[in-house]
């Protein structure tokens, strides 16, 4: 993985990041951010994959339906955030990827392994964004209120 910024101005920075073959978007994301201190941010990509695992939130069981997706896919979309949880930066992704049919696939990233590339553009703000554990869902939401 490579990055480096592309532009500064009124307290944001906008960066690029290039991820290798092989390279785990999620667990790359969260080092970058942790490396460069990133506590607010939102991002896109495109590229592809080798494969990937999505999920679905199943509120009645309170966890990720997994969905895999064992082939060759492009990244039509890939959208998420960049909070603090727990003291860390935690990244929080959405994707759409495209089967070699047409045919499309989405959900929450949980997992990939990128083939040939990933093409990241991250808009870094200078706020923090806080996560909380939401006792209803079981999960850690953005909190804007404090």
């Amino acid at each position: 993985m490579k990055s480096r910024v592309l532009t500064r101005s009124d307290g944001m920075t906008a960066h690029a990041i290039v991820m290798d073959k092989g390279d785990e978007p999620m667990i790359e994301l969260r080092r970058w951010a942790e490396e460069h201190e990133v506590t607010a941010a939102a991002f896109t990509a495109i590229g592809a994959f080798s494969g990937a695992t999505l999920g679905y939130f199943d509120p009645e069981h309170g966890d990720y339906l997994r969905i895999p997706v064992e082939e060759q896919v492009e990244v039509l979309s890939l959208t998420g955030d960049i909070a603090v949880a727990d003291g860390r930066p935690q990244v929080h992704a959405h994707v759409v990827v495209g089967l070699r049919d047409g045919a499309t696939r989405g959900g929450h990233l949980l997992e990939a392994r990128v083939w040939p590339t990933l093409e990241v553009v991250v808009q870094e703000s200078p706020a923090w964004l806080r996560k909380r554990h939401d006792p209803e869902t079981g999960l850690a939401l953005i909190d804007l209120s404090g």
